[in-house]
């Protein structure tokens, strides 16, 4: 080694060492005060890539927990509204019980009040919780999905299904089977139309059916489909009553014979099956049903307008007579019209036969009623100038028949009701379970990320004792090494 002026090696050695030594020293009090092992993606760039994945994952469960908690709370309130419809479902029961006894000797109009007045509060409640019909009453009335992930980048592993989506979930009043049902004094509201049997297998496959009712003046037609796989026949049921329930008309399915049924109360109709366009129909086409709970009687099966003279019906309930005279040239409609504006309030109704030709008249009560007139043709004159007289039959049905037929709906509505709560409940145990595994992903991989980011302290603490040692050392052998040209002088001397 040869000694100059011009160039201290030494000292460019011990410059060098001074500045690894300072930034080991550097480095150790960033972690230090940091926490953190990797502060840049110059410290660890795979180990730092890791970690923020980790991280990510983190703050993606912390936020499903949120959910999960938040879905808990929805479930919550929607099961306790259930459990009240339940305790509603039973007072429903009690006065449907009460009723029933042949031997009840109260009032059964009182009791319907009731009853009428808590199917109303079914379906304000149902509203409430989000388990009716329409957009605002149903929006819990599908599937919810509460996302809380975890699922290593497969989004449907991170996702919490609970189905309560389509009629069955739903605990409206009409929705439950019990809209339309009463414990007032009458017959037996279910009207056979079919001998389908709808309790098993799909129907209407690609097809509809068309459904006519005439209800009073009004004809109604409902349509009912089963879409491209086709549907159960309690689903095409459902159809029908969200079109027929605001007419006073329900649709069900017998659970003894699986046929499909219609009660009305104390509403007159008429009912005529169309035919299926595909699929197998859940009533046979051209099959009729009338409410057999009124009486009822038939005019003319083919009447167009009443011609000749005038005709004058007279009806006779309880021993007291009304009149409606039927002008010349008054047509079906107008006939229809004007017997209903007369006798409606007095309990008889006139509506199109189910052949849309004619008319017949429905009541709540036993009476008769006489033709006199029309000539040539009338309602009720056959073609001939004789007074005509019918005499509708006598409702035979119990006076409990509508209590009965309302126990069996309220049965049904129960079933349906704890099938919709069992939902709910396993819902709710599903988001807690999910929410557990959360919880344990979230101290797994915060443990993950901390094995890789996080700053050994007592490592550190001893990394900085000897860093200090060493920058010092350094600093003192870099004094050395400069001074060291100053010992060459005395060579020259």
């Amino acid at each position: 080694m040869s000694y100059s002026f011009q160039t201290n090696v030494t000292s460019l050695v011990a410059q060098e060492n001074l500045r690894v030594n300072s930034d080991f020293q550097s480095k150790t009090i960033t972690r230090l005060t940091s926490g953190y092992r990797i502060n840049s993606s110059a410290d660890d760039a795979a180990g730092l890539a890791v970690a923020n994945g980790l991280r990510s994952d983190t703050a993606e469960l912390t936020q499903g927990v949120q959910n999960a908690n938040n879905g808990t709370s929805i479930l919550q309130i929607v099961d306790g509204g259930l459990n009240n419809i339940s305790n509603i479902l039973d007072r429903l029961k009690t006065l449907a019980t009460e009723s029933a006894s042949s031997t009840f000797s109260g009032d059964r109009g009182t009791l319907n009040n009731e009853y009428q007045s808590l199917l109303t509060e079914v379906t304000r409640q149902a509203s409430n919780i989000g388990l009716s019909t329409g957009a605002v009453g149903g929006r819990y009335n599908t599937d919810l999905g509460v996302y809380i992930g975890g699922g290593e980048g497969v989004q449907a592993n991170g996702n919490v299904s609970i189905d309560l989506s389509g009629n069955s979930n739903r605990v409206d009043a009409n929705s439950l089977g019990i809209g339309s049902s009463s414990v007032s004094g009458g017959g037996t509201n279910l009207i056979s139309g079919t001998a389908v049997d709808l309790r098993t297998g799909t129907f209407l496959t690609g097809g509809t059916q068309a459904f006519t009712f005439n209800v009073g003046g009004t004809q109604v037609v409902a349509t009912v489909g089963g879409g491209a796989s086709g549907l159960s026949g309690q689903a095409l049921v459902d159809q029908l009553n969200t079109q027929i329930s605001s007419y006073g008309i329900s649709a069900s399915v017998d659970a003894n014979t699986g046929q499909l049924n219609f009660s009305g109360g104390s509403t007159a109709f008429n009912v005529t099956a169309g035919t299926a366009s595909a699929g197998s129909a859940i009533a046979t086409a051209a099959g009729t049903a009338t409410n057999t709970s009124l009486t009822t009687v038939s005019g003319q099966t083919t009447f167009g307008t009443v011609a000749g003279s005038a005709e004058v019906l007279t009806f006779t309930i309880g021993g007291n007579n009304t009149t409606v005279s039927l002008a010349t040239g008054t047509t079906l409609a107008q006939a229809i019209s004007q017997i209903n504006g007369t006798m409606s309030s007095l309990g008889v109704h006139a509506q199109l036969n189910t052949a849309g030709t004619g008319l017949d008249l429905q009541g709540t009560a036993a009476f008769t009623v006489s033709s006199n007139g029309g000539g040539v043709t009338g309602a009720f004159a056959l073609n001939t100038n004789t007074a005509q007289t019918v005499t509708a039959p006598v409702a035979n049905a119990a006076s409990n028949g509508n209590a009965l037929l309302a126990l069996t709906a309220i049965t049904n509505a129960i079933a349906q009701l704890g099938t919709v709560q069992g939902k709910v409940g396993a819902g709710e145990n599903m988001l807690n379970y999910a929410s557990q595994l959360a919880q344990s992903q979230i101290s797994s991989f915060s443990s993950a990320q901390s094995a890789i980011r996080d700053a050994d302290v007592a490592t550190e603490a001893a990394n900085l004792t000897k860093a200090q040692i060493l920058e010092q050392s350094s600093v003192a052998a870099l004094a050395q090494a400069n001074s060291a040209p100053q010992q060459l002088l005395k060579l020259l001397q």
